[in-house]
């Protein structure tokens, strides 16, 4: 704070007298400054105390003295200092009357006190408050990057600002979301600044605004601050062009220098925990990917390796694997891993995920809360719309050893869902009914038309009917009386179609391969 007029009276060597104004002697004084022009107002910036010995004043004119005075007044001198015994032995009656009409307090300087003395003593105050107000600022730094060092550090660091700040403060992430507030009864005041925090995100960083909050009534009662509005201050977090978080401190008044010293410090503070924290989790993506990739490459003990304590957790636990895809809007991918991540974070989850933009795969703990965040995503995207804006499949419950295989699963319900326009399939379901649905893609079907082409052509020449035939005898189990009973053929006529069958495609029907490639061809194509 500022030396006040009062301090000035009651330091014993500058032996100043109060003629007027007794009751404003506590307010601050930013400068001391001398001067005898009659109208020094062009000079001065405000907060002033006057000092003058009344050389070119008209002393005795009490409409001079009244203009003088009220001039002074309006540019915002706090206190007139007129030293007696150098041109006028006494303050005039007409200048102690403008100067009451005014309410300015009017200090007596005897001559044996030079107004440079005066100068010194506000210049020495004004600093010492400065090298206190940067010192507390330090101190208070110190304190905050101790508190965000421990555990739970915003929380820590937000309850050491509040403390200093005699308020409240609170942080939010991008959406406008409370992440941390303190104290606890702060939490409803922050939160219908959501609006606010809004706006200020998109205005290029470092940006600040200041706003009022109006009085909770409910906080109040519960013991929370005072009733009124409390004047609220954003800064922005972050060290980018646009800012990553926004903190909030509410005050009864304007944060004063060392106040304002520990909300910078807070901000630069959380600032370096925003930017770590985003280079950690950056980290921790690309490390998870690394260990999903050796999952799903059939490496688990590598991938273990790998995890360590990190994921290393994850890996004990029945998994599942999802694999999603966009139904219509890409974007929609983005939203869906964000929304697993988040509730896996809020449940104390560890998750591993590999997106490529065109396909999202997550690796999570059965039954847990990414699983069950991805699955209603899904489904909540789908009511939305006219048709899922991300298709889901999942993989039966896993461990480490067999994730590839879940990654098949998956992508098998993923096909299914798919086709059927269906938001999430689940392996389980696609075990349960039949295969065929599987088949009924273009691929598939282009790859079974390629494998009977040759048979139809021969069929088409009308020397055989091998597609039939082969039909029939793998419907029997390659039995020959009864395919041959089914066709109304000799089983030797059969066993000769049989043979130009594997001459044709040069593939052995002895291969149980074949046989499964063949009888799904025709399945495929409804042979």
């Amino acid at each position: 704070m500022y030396p006040t007029l009062s301090s000035l009276v009651q330091h014993t060597a500058l032996k100043l007298g109060v003629l007027t104004g007794e009751d404003r002697l506590d307010v601050p004084v930013r400068w001391a400054h001398a001067s005898e022009l009659a109208d020094p107002v062009p000079y001065l910036d405000g907060g002033e105390l006057l000092l003058t010995t009344g050389l070119k004043l008209d002393v005795d004119d009490a409409a001079a003295m009244t203009a003088y005075v009220r001039r002074l007044s309006a540019a915002g001198v706090v206190g007139l200092g007129f030293g007696v015994g150098v041109h006028h032995p006494a303050v005039t009656p007409q200048l102690l009357a403008a100067v009451r009409e005014a309410r300015m307090p009017l200090l007596e300087v005897p001559r044996r006190t030079p107004f440079i003395a005066i100068g010194k003593f506000v210049s020495a105050a004004i600093a010492a408050e400065q090298y206190r107000a940067v010192s507390a600022g330090f101190a208070a730094q110190r304190e905050l990057t101790r508190a965000a060092l421990a555990p739970g550090g915003r929380q820590a660091l937000l309850d050491k600002l509040a403390a200093q700040l005699d308020g409240w403060a609170a942080l939010y992430d991008m959406a406008g979301t409370v992440t941390a507030v303190a104290p606890a009864w702060a939490a409803r005041r922050a939160a219908r600044l959501t609006p606010e925090v809004v706006r200020l995100r998109d205005r290029p960083a470092p940006a600040s605004a200041v706003c009022p909050s109006a009085p909770d009534p409910a906080a109040d009662a519960a013991g929370g601050g005072g009733a009124g509005e409390d004047r609220v201050e954003l800064q922005s977090v972050g060290s980018g062009r646009l800012p990553r978080a926004v903190l909030a401190v509410g005050t009864a008044a304007p944060p004063g220098t060392a106040e304002r010293y520990a909300v910078q410090s807070a901000v630069a503070v959380l600032t370096l925990l925003t930017e770590r924290s985003q280079a950690y989790q950056a980290a921790e993506t690309r490390l998870g990917g690394a260990v999903l990739r050796m999952l799903l490459s059939g490496e688990p003990d590598h991938a273990r390796a790998v995890a360590g304590d990190l994921y290393g957790g994850l890996l004990d636990a029945p998994l599942r694997l999802l694999a999603a895809e966009a139904g219509g809007e890409p974007e929609a991918l983005t939203e869906l891993g964000a929304a697993v991540e988040a509730a896996a974070a809020r449940a104390g989850e560890a998750v591993l995920a590999l997106a490529d933009g065109q396909q999202l795969v997550v690796l999570a703990a059965d039954g847990g809360a990414a699983v069950a965040a991805g699955a209603a995503f899904a489904r909540a995207e789908q009511e939305a719309g006219t048709g899922p804006a991300v298709i889901l499949g999942l993989s039966a419950p896993t461990g480490p050893a067999t994730v590839d295989t879940a990654y098949q699963q998956a992508r098998a319900a993923l096909v299914v869902a798919r086709r059927r326009g269906r938001p999430l399939v689940e392996h389980d379901d696609v075990a349960a009914g039949s295969v065929l649905p599987l088949l009924a893609d273009d691929a598939v079907r282009a790859f079974a038309e390629g494998r009977l082409r040759a048979l139809r052509a021969h069929d088409a020449q009308g020397r055989g009917d091998l597609v039939a035939s082969l039909k029939a005898w793998l419907s029997r189990h390659g039995q020959w009386d009864a395919a041959a009973g089914d066709l109304g053929v000799h089983r030797h006529t059969l066993r000769y179609r049989m043979r130009r069958v594997e001459e044709i495609l040069d593939r052995s029907l002895d291969d149980p391969d074949v046989r499964m490639e063949l009888w799904l061809a025709l399945k495929a194509t409804g042979a």
